[in-house]
């Protein structure tokens, strides 16, 4: 079986550089190309030299068009760049594994018109260890319903540009799925002054934001007598750029459609 050939975008960021290497580390894909904005220093710059690798003879290009024919596409961006990235991959007839976040409405309908005929996975986090807790806190809200108060504490690295992050926003939305509401009519994103006392049902999100933070997610559960904890702490990103990896390979089998981590991972049988 020849190895799953990969573009990576984005290959001199924190997120892309861990994209690379874990891709040189799969023993089932190879790096074809590897992109960066245009104007970028590292245009022209050995993809696996940046990242800390082996030299591979793909150097960054400041272009997608300028990248040889490959089977999928990852890309942990920004919106507006994953966006130009999906016609790409459209064009090319690619799958592509998405882990941008920070998507309006109206961009992520966008996104999915655009891929409509490819293979894709898109999730907020790709730690193996996270989409097991997601699963967790769904079965728990299921069980405690909305007699127990539940928050969603968050804290990242002060360079994250939005909030909440994306993963906690798929914890409330699972916990929220697991009381058979919608996340929409009962978060409660911000808090300031009088705000009167808590509201039943409501689901609460708190922030952290400062230095070299990787991701910590917390869901808790609250009763008068006790409190329920779903904790995930990640120390280095590479359990990201893994599993994305292991999303591509999945990937590469699967019809055209709009997959996520609770697919690959087979937690939605």
């Amino acid at each position: 079986m020849s190895a799953l050939r990969v573009v990576v975008v984005g290959a001199s960021g924190r997120m892309g550089r861990m994209l690379v290497r874990a891709v040189t580390e799969s023993r089932g894909a190879t790096l074809l190309g590897a992109t960066e904005r245009p104007g970028s220093e590292f245009i022209g710059r050995d993809a696996g030299e940046l990242a800390g690798v082996e030299t591979l003879a793909v150097r960054l290009v400041d272009h997608v068009s300028d990248c040889p024919e490959a089977d999928v596409l990852i890309d942990f961006t920004a919106p507006s760049a994953t966006l130009k990235h999906a016609e790409f991959v459209a064009e090319r007839g690619m799958a592509m594994v998405i882990g941008t976040t920070g998507f309006d409405a109206g961009q992520l309908q966008q996104l999915r018109d655009t891929l409509s005929g490819s293979a894709v996975v898109m999730a907020a986090n790709y730690s193996v260890g996270v989409n097991l807790a997601l699963s967790l806190i769904e079965r728990a809200a299921r069980v405690l319903g909305d007699d127990y108060d539940a928050e969603i504490f968050e804290a990242h690295h002060k360079h994250k540009v939005d909030a909440p992050s994306g993963t906690a926003l798929a914890m409330g939305k699972s916990l929220a799925a697991g009381r058979g509401v919608v996340l929409e009519d009962v978060a409660v994103l911000s808090r300031e002054g009088i705000t009167g006392a808590r509201k039943a049902g409501a689901i609460g999100f708190s922030v952290v934001r400062g230095g070299n933070i990787v991701g910590e997610h917390k869901a808790m559960f609250i009763a008068d007598e006790e409190r329920i904890e779903i904790n995930h702490i990640a120390s280095d990103r590479m359990v990201f750029a893994r599993g994305a990896v292991r999303a591509a390979g999945w990937l590469s089998n699967q019809p055209c459609g709009w997959y996520d981590m609770h697919d690959v991972l087979g937690l939605n049988s």
